[in-house]
């Protein structure tokens, strides 16, 4: 009761004013938010958790040519080791970049169902595995040579890479979406041959502008396919920073007997669901029902292994084009992909241009090259000193044996 009546007398409370106490500590959180969770790294393209589970997967050994592991197994790792949240969390970046409708270049290698662009939801972690792809092991190649920083994890029971070494320009290639406190990020993906064609062009000149590395990367390019609507909004992109870029689904029309014809859609922009709650075969139907669109007579799902195919049959006295267009104007077979170049530089969230992802990019390659350099000789020097040492017990060998 005395502590008690102690406190109470304002012995060891510190008065601060409520705004200035929220100001703070939102402005805490915000940063927490924006560095640990919603923002990719400008070097290696990663947020934390994929970060984690990459290097997770590589501690594991789950190498390319190796078997594949349980992904209940990974998540366990990752979620004991590096990362204590929600394993739900942990397991659907996994999900994603597993997915060949989501990454470019996927980063791990699943086998099980990992879902569908219908919407269809992965099995559960127990029944689903996995291993890394061969292009994350470029993510993570030579991480053994001291190539980047250690950290200690959240109980500093062990260490995690605060960023990777990154052998290949991800975050251009495989693009990044997120949602932080104040600020977004959404990063569209690339060609891996164009965007190496530009960073060798840097390499070149280093003073290359816009409409010089755009001779090389020409645009977006997207998993799903589709076709990009004019150059406007992505040069604008690639120079500020901000932009949009118009897509528009790859669809041709195809002769039907009995004089009809069909639209035959195979290409989706990219994040628009097939099929599902809210997908683009449900809005068709939506607008046919509503009599928004009157000219289609039949809708149907003709996709497998070897690609999408959605038949959208019109009825005798149609006119495709026209209906083509309609279902451009009133469903996501056009669509707009708002690109904000959002990234981390120096823990710092910055908007950057093409030209500043690819600058940031070389810089950290650099740092990669110059530290492994610097490992090598340092393991050189130590094998030479034992070297030294050989050749001076051989010159002395009698007095060494006695």
């Amino acid at each position: 009761m005395e502590g008690s009546s102690e406190l109470l007398s304002g012995g060891n409370i510190e008065e601060r004013e409520l705004t200035t106490e929220m100001r703070s500590s939102y402005l805490d959180y915000a940063m927490s938010v924006i560095v640990g969770r919603a923002l990719p790294d400008v070097r290696d393209g990663l947020k934390p958790v994929h970060r984690r589970v990459l290097y997770a997967m590589h501690d594991l050994g789950l190498q390319p040519t190796r078997a594949y592991r349980k992904c209940a197994y990974i998540v366990g790792e990752v979620m004991g080791k590096y990362h204590p949240h929600g394993d739900s969390a942990i397991y659907d970046t996994l999900v994603r970049m597993a997915q060949e409708f989501s990454l470019r270049y996927p980063l791990v290698d699943g086998q099980g169902n990992f879902g569908s662009i219908d919407d269809d939801p992965a099995a559960a972690m127990r029944y689903t595995e996995a291993r890394l792809t061969r292009l994350a092991t470029e993510v993570l190649r030579e991480i053994e040579s001291e190539t980047v920083d250690f950290v200690p994890n959240y109980d500093e029971s062990s260490s995690e890479p605060s960023v990777m070494p990154a052998r290949f320009p991800n975050l251009l290639v495989n693009g990044s979406s997120g949602i932080a406190v104040g600020m977004a990020t959404n990063i569209p993906p690339h060609n891996l041959r164009e965007v190496t064609a530009a960073v060798n062009a840097f390499l070149e000149d280093p003073s290359i502008d816009t409409d010089g590395l755009m001779k090389h990367v020409t645009g977006p390019d997207f998993p799903g396919g589709g076709v990009i609507m004019g150059s406007d909004g992505i040069r604008e992109a690639y120079r500020s920073g901000r932009g949009s870029v118009r897509v528009r689904a790859r669809a041709h029309i195809e002769p039907l007997k009995g004089g009809k014809e069909s639209i035959i859609v195979t290409e989706l922009p990219f994040m628009v669901k097939k099929g599902g709650e809210g997908g683009l075969i449900q809005k068709i139907a939506d607008l046919v029902r509503d009599k928004k669109i009157s000219e289609i007579s039949d809708l149907r799902d003709e996709s497998d292994r070897s690609g999408m195919r959605l038949v959208i049959e019109c009825k005798r006295d149609a006119m495709p084009r026209i209906v083509l267009n309609k279902l451009y104007k009133h469903t996501q077979m056009q669509s707009t992909f708002g690109v904000n170049a959002v990234a981390l530089v120096d823990n710092i969230p910055q908007t950057l241009s093409l030209r500043d992802l690819i600058r940031h990019y070389v810089g950290h390659q650099r740092e990669v090259v110059t530290r492994r350099t610097q490992y090598e000789l340092r393991q050189a020097e130590a094998r030479a000193h034992v070297l030294e040492g050989l050749l001076i017990a051989l010159d002395n060998l009698d007095a060494v044996i006695a």
